[in-house]
């Protein structure tokens, strides 16, 4: 199944996405489940993101959010995972 992971950065916490960002690619990599991600801009600068991942169970896509490297650095100020469907694209 897939499921949509939609992050919300903390306010002012850019810096913290530009050092964290290598070890959150890395992961993305690691763990091979990722289909699709991408961060949200405003005017420009990055403030969120979108991950939609390949899981078996919405526990998984749960567990695979709370163990990117931008959660566990405290960058997101909310996260929210449904299950999603591809319909276009």
């Amino acid at each position: 199944m897939l499921y949509a992971i939609i992050c919300r950065d903390k306010p002012g916490h850019l810096q913290v996405r530009l050092e964290t960002r290598a070890a959150h690619l890395a992961y993305i990599e690691q763990t091979g489940i990722v289909k699709m991600a991408g961060p949200f801009l405003e005017q420009g600068q990055m403030c969120g993101s979108l991950v939609v991942v390949e899981a078996d169970s919405l526990k998984a896509a749960q567990d695979w959010a709370a163990g990117d490297p931008y959660a566990a650095a405290g960058l997101f100020e909310s996260v929210s995972v449904t299950e999603w469907k591809k319909v276009i694209g």
